[in-house]
């Protein structure tokens, strides 16, 4: 892991771009010396990593003492695109517009996304706990889809915050049987890209004996901030 830039806020939070082989992320840190534990944050599908809501989120769970970082997704923020991801976007868009279902297209685009990512994070995941200013426990909050793939493989993550609104593909709702992991996933009750039932069925699917769903009204971009500001509460129960 190389660290590339370095900012600190008047918060004391400190913030650092950084590489890992092809990968690059940010990563936040609190003020306090003591090593702290980890939060992983992804955006929904893939958005890239300097999107000013992740970044608004990652900020203030620093401030409250986490660790927090996240990476670029193959094919998404500064990472290349291949023919075939820059075909899936425009055939999204392209249905979209003309109200048509979008479903597969989305099903082929987000799990070969998905299954690219899942061991990037992993990869990501040991150099962050390699350093001297981070100390587990895990937490992950952000995409659904790799957030299902990453807590039913990694024995690390302990606490998942999970959205709503971004597609699961049919296999990572097969596969969240396998997460047992304290869950909290939030729901956005009028998000117009994901059908609320599809959302209902995906959180009763989970195999955690500890999980809640917060359900707000509003569309897809709607989530309040007092529910990132709960999400803190809910890693405090579980990581410190």
């Amino acid at each position: 892991m190389r660290f590339t830039s370095e900012q600190r806020f008047d918060d004391g939070v400190l913030e650092r771009e950084f590489t890992l082989g092809e990968i690059p992320g940010t990563l936040w840190t609190p003020a306090s010396a003591a090593p702290a534990p980890l939060i992983l944050m992804a955006h929904n599908n893939g958005l890239p990593k300097g999107a000013a809501r992740l970044v608004a989120r990652a900020r203030l769970s620093a401030a409250h003492g986490y660790a927090v970082a996240t990476i670029d997704a193959p094919g998404c923020g500064d990472r290349p695109r291949s023919a075939a991801d820059e075909q899936a976007r425009a055939d999204i868009q392209r249905a979209m517009r003309a109200g048509e279902p979008v479903d597969e297209i989305f099903e082929a685009f987000i799990g070969p996304l998905v299954e690219k990512a899942v061991p990037e994070w992993r990869t990501t995941l040991d150099a962050l706990l390699a350093l001297p200013e981070i100390d587990g426990p895990v937490g992950y909050s952000g995409w659904t889809a790799v957030g299902i793939g990453l807590a039913a493989v990694e024995p690390r993550i302990r606490a998942a915050g999970l959205f709503a609104g971004g597609f699961v593909p049919r296999a990572q709702r097969e596969e969240a049987r396998r997460v047992t992991v304290p869950l909290l996933f939030l729901l956005q009750w009028d998000d117009e890209g994901n059908p609320r039932q599809r959302a209902l069925d995906l959180f009763d699917a989970f195999g955690s004996t500890e999980k809640t769903l917060h359900a707000n009204l509003g569309g897809h971009v709607g989530t309040p901030w007092f529910e990132v500001e709960d999400g803190n509460r809910f890693y405090d129960r579980h990581l410190r």
